[in-house]
């Protein structure tokens, strides 16, 4: 992918950003940036839900962000979400209208995932070093603190408490006072104290600030000579008091306060307090404001993937590790799947095809919990594990796959009636039942077709010589029928 170019979205709570990079070398240049200030997380309203003008300004800007991308592939684009649509209750209305603006799929990411993004940016801004590093990056909202080495990470969390939200909670209308400043502190370190065993002081050498907070702190101390470099607690102590001197927003913006950008203003004092709770909850004396951050982090991860280091390939092996996966199993209902949805549905995308091969890689791991209901099982683990290279929406969609692997198609209704998904399940259900006898199976010449419902046609003599698979299908194709697919299996002996 020489001289080629990748993009990266980022929906963040406090702001939108589009990264443009070019890739040479093995190296992602970035060329092009985009940023609008939305302060969608402050949209989320006290019920959980995004409010329409949030939605609305979010939209327009996403549109202006797809004029740009127009031309670009879909593999060379990623768009991500953080925790504002995370926590948000409408969040599943919002994404077709966002993506319809946007042109490209959005990835929900969990909190982890969006600390491993992180990580993975910030370390390719830093020296090459192989001490222990610690990297905190207050969002919009949400705080992830990383432990890493190079570029591999190491330890990972996300605490639910960013600049926006603290901000617009314990600061309303902009005003500054101790009391004020107390209360926040409290709700900061309530949150903040769960973490302090992971990332204390004595588990790394240095430690880092990236994205806008850590930036706009660094900036403001230095300018106005309350740290020599970067942030230090005398620093943020200093700044506290000037807050509180100058009572309100509209004084503070009035102030003359060296480096404050106008749009930061507002967020401030949130992002203020959170970075100085967390820098005496782990003790840290000195951070360092880096760049990267997330956005740089997923055009890494799309040059991975377009070189054929999917991070989530790396996931897949090690999870059935980790639980114990029959491996030839695993092969031989992902070979049996794969083939049988080429067939049902010719012009289905790799984007679905991927997502049935890690499902049905992934459909036994529940036995490692329990032999009955272990699809009940794996559905759950695979939804909410923390799986390094998986969004949110990617998980949900392989967890529902393999919860609908076998049963009763009622429990996963959703995605009988999707056709982007209804093939993957069919396909799934059906290589599971020719893959019962765990053994290697010379399949017969086949044929599965689609349209209006689902018709399978084997030869008579093969089903004859297979009472128990024959019976097996006949079950499926009334499973199917009784949820309103005509399934129908030819060839089947009277």
């Amino acid at each position: 992918m020489t001289a080629s170019l990748l993009a990266a979205v980022d929906l963040g709570s406090n702001s939108f950003r589009l990264e443009i990079g070019r890739v040479e070398s093995n190296r992602v240049v970035p060329i092009d940036t985009w940023k609008e200030t939305l302060r969608f997380g402050a949209g989320v309203d006290a019920e959980g839900y995004l409010d329409a003008e949030s939605c609305a300004r979010a939209i327009a800007a996403l549109a202006r962000f797809g004029e740009r991308l127009r031309g670009f592939r879909p593999e060379q684009v990623r768009a991500v979400g953080t925790n504002a649509l995370r926590v948000a209750r409408n969040a599943a209305e919002f994404l077709p209208l966002a993506e319809r603006a946007l042109g490209f799929p959005i990835e929900i990411v969990a909190g982890r995932e969006e600390a491993r993004l992180i990580y993975a940016g910030v370390s390719h801004t830093l020296p090459d070093s192989g001490d222990p590093r610690l990297i905190v990056d207050i969002g919009g909202g949400s705080t992830e603190f990383i432990l890493g080495r190079g570029f591999e990470p190491e330890l990972m969390e996300s605490v639910p408490i960013g600049c926006v939200g603290h901000s617009f909670r314990h600061f309303p209308e902009g005003r500054f006072s101790a009391k004020a400043f107390s209360r926040a502190d409290l709700a900061a370190r309530s949150l903040i104290e769960g973490v302090v065993d992971e990332f204390s002081s004595h588990r790394w050498q240095a430690a880092f600030g990236s994205s806008g907070t850590a930036r706009a702190l660094a900036e403001i101390l230095e300018k106005n000579a309350w740290s020599d470099e970067g942030i230090t607690r005398p620093g943020l102590t200093a700044l506290r008091q000037f807050l509180i001197q100058a009572g309100d927003l509209k004084s503070l913006l009035a102030s003359g306060l060296l480096a404050l950008k106008t749009e930061r203003a507002p967020v401030l004092a949130g992002g203020l307090v959170i970075m100085e709770v967390l820098m005496d909850e782990l003790g840290i004396g000195q951070i360092l404001p880096a760049g990267g951050a997330m956005r740089l982090g997923v055009l890494y991860d799309l040059l991975g993937r377009s070189e054929h280091s999917d991070l989530r390939e790396t996931t897949v092996r090690r999870v059935n590790q980790r639980y114990g996966v029959d491996a030839a199993q695993a092969r031989r209902v992902s070979e049996f799947a794969t083939a049988l949805l080429t067939q049902l549905e010719p012009r289905t995308g790799e984007h679905t095809h991927q997502r049935l091969r890690w499902a049905a890689s992934w459909h036994e791991i529940g036995r490692a919990i329990a032999h009955d209901d272990y699809h009940k099982h794996g559905s759950y683990v695979l939804e909410h594990a923390d799986l390094p290279g998986f969004s949110t929406g990617e998980q949900r969609v392989i967890g529902q796959l393999v919860l609908g692997q076998r049963g009763s198609l009622k429990k996963v209704r959703g995605l009988v009636d999707d056709q982007r998904w209804r093939g993957a399940l069919c396909a799934l259900r059906l290589a599971v039942i020719f893959a019962h006898a765990r053994r290697e199976l010379a399949l017969p010449p086949l044929s599965l077709r689609g349209g209006k419902g689902l018709r399978l046609s084997l030869p008579a003599t093969w089903l004859e010589e297979h009472p128990l698979t024959a019976y097996l299908l006949e079950g499926e194709a009334a499973s199917w029928r009784g949820e309103g697919v005509d399934f129908r299996l030819d060839g089947a002996a009277a």
